[in-house]
């Protein structure tokens, strides 16, 4: 499977050359996850197959103000908070019942992040090999059965240590720290992660001590993790056995 993290930007005024664009994520070079305000006008040119969204916020949902060039899969919840967008294809997809899209299959898990825009994170399965996106949070719903099995855990990077938390009721909202989410992958077993939808601890410290800020936190769970940047790369392959 091959992951291109087009953007890796969070909510938040600061950018830098490594992380300038709102995230979005390619999945072998045809479907998009996500694409925020800073995309619009910029659809075209990636050719998507098909672009899928974990919420409503602006910064994932933003650049379909102007329309898709393809067909676009949300929640029903999602597309509540949608329905002024021109968008001529719309796919509505159900927590926990797989989509398949060419050669990729996508399972959406419900998360808790926000009431005004419910969000849902993906487990992304193709060649035989799983990995699961959530760029924002503050709890999995169904943790083990998302979790389970994964070769890579692509997670939210608001905030390195401190949760950054609001609570409507009884209810949480906001993000998990980095921090709490390598507890869950080794919780889970899952020993890499990459950090995308980067808030501004990472954004304004030097790349290099926020890296190894982060890693040193994967050491001490055995997790190795890093943090991706605008174009980066990835192909993830089942782990071969001996």
């Amino acid at each position: 499977m091959k992951l291109t993290f087009l953007g890796t930007r969070g909510e938040i005024e600061a950018r830098t050359a490594l992380h300038r664009m709102h995230s979005c994520l390619m999945v072998n070079d045809r479907i998009l996850v996500d694409c925020g305000a800073d995309w619009i006008g910029k659809l075209k040119a990636l050719h998507p197959q098909a672009i899928i969204l974990t919420h409503a916020h602006l910064d994932h949902a933003g650049g379909l103000k102007k329309g898709a060039p393809c067909p676009v899969y949300a929640t029903a919840q999602t597309w509540d908070g949608l329905e002024p967008y021109p968008i001529r294809e719309r796919e509505k997809i159900i927590p926990r019942r797989p989509v398949r899209i060419g050669n990729v299959e996508l399972e959406p898990f419900v998360v808790d992040h926000s009431l005004i825009a419910p969000a849902v994170g993906y487990r992304i399965t193709a060649g035989g090999v799983a990995v699961f996106y959530v760029p924002d949070l503050v709890s999995i719903r169904e943790r083990h059965d998302a979790l389970s099995g994964i070769r890579l855990y692509i997670g939210d990077g608001a905030s390195i240590i401190r949760p950054i938390l609001r609570r409507r009721g009884e209810v949480l909202i906001g993000h998990a720290s980095i921090r709490d989410q390598l507890d869950w992958c080794h919780e889970e077993g899952t020993s890499h992660v990459v950090i995308t939808h980067c808030g501004s601890q990472i954004i304004k410290t030097d790349a290099s001590t926020a890296t190894a800020r982060v890693q040193a936190l994967g050491r001490e769970r055995g997790v190795q993790v890093r943090i991706a940047y605008d174009g980066l790369e990835l192909t993830v392959r089942r782990k071969e056995h001996p």
